[in-house]
């Protein structure tokens, strides 16, 4: 299985969402990088990847290429991080390896017994004749591009980069309708309620992610209520692509606090986050 492996530091394995390819996540790895150490790759059934795929297994095969990654990397523990769709897989992957979990970030992240809406339900009917039609509605991620980006010809620069990487990293429509559907049996609920991790919940402005409605992760927040939150604003789903800075400005002192066995988290973000069960948010500062 190739991996991607860069950076020193506290350890942080980032699992990419249901597109499959880590190359569309590379702002952020590589600003995450220069903090701690990054361990990536993409999904096992990618061709690229040449991990390994068994089709009785769905979703669990993700799941175990994080491990076998990890051994890969020579780490027995790490901090996992989830993106979108492999939010969920990095839950399961805490489920299933406790110990080897420092911590959880979930990043925009679908939340357990996620089900496919009537959008989703929609291309599955057939994903292959039905991608031109997803690719031109793709269009409409424009708009949080261009708020996180300071004016209009920044924003068309940014969108035309996130467009070349997308294409030159080509995803699979039926790859992806294979892992919704491998998705749908997903039900570890009930061990997810036993897990006691520090955990960190990240989402973008709830107006701007028109992929995984922000109230949909923020379930995380109500499973586990020692979770904490942060918001990356001026920017939607690809908040970890569009503003990696401010991604790094929150993941890195989690994490690293995380992996020296503090209890009491009190982190310093530059950016503005939500304080779980305040009602409330704080432009910046420390949260305990």
């Amino acid at each position: 299985m190739k991996i991607v492996d860069l950076g020193s530091g506290t350890p942080v394995v980032i699992v990419p969402g249901i597109q499959g390819r880590w190359e569309w996540m590379s702002p952020a790895v590589d600003a995450l990088a220069a903090r701690c150490r990054v361990i990536t790759f993409s999904l096992a059934d990618e061709p690229t990847c040449g991990g390994r795929v068994d089709e009785a297994d769905g979703v669990w095969c993700y799941v175990q290429q994080i491990a076998d990654a990890m051994d890969a990397a020579g780490l027995e523990k790490a901090a996992i991080c989830g993106v979108s769709f492999g939010g969920l897989i990095a839950a399961a992957f805490a489920a299933r390896y406790p110990a080897r979990t420092v911590a959880l970030v979930l990043v925009s992240a679908l939340p357990p017994g996620w089900k496919p809406d009537a959008r989703v339900r929609f291309y599955l009917r057939a994903p292959v004749l039905l991608s031109p039609i997803f690719c031109v509605a793709s269009l409409r991620m424009y708009r949080e591009i261009a708020a996180a980006s300071p004016g209009f010809l920044s924003g068309v620069v940014a969108a035309a980069r996130h467009g070349i990487r997308a294409v030159t990293h080509m995803f699979s429509p039926r790859r992806m309708a294979r892992r919704v559907r491998w998705l749908t049996r997903l039900d570890v609920s009930d061990e997810l309620g036993r897990l006691n991790l520090p955990t960190l919940v990240v989402t973008g402005d709830a107006a701007l992610d028109r992929v995984v409605p922000v109230h949909l992760t923020q379930e995380y927040l109500r499973l586990w209520p020692h979770a904490q939150s942060a918001t990356i604003h001026n920017t939607g789903h690809l908040g970890l692509m569009t503003r990696p800075d401010e991604f790094t400005a929150i993941v890195a002192p989690f994490v690293e606090r995380a992996s020296t066995g503090g209890t009491g988290f009190r982190l310093r973000f530059q950016v503005p986050v939500s304080v779980p069960g305040s009602g409330f948010q704080v432009p910046g500062g420390d949260v305990g």
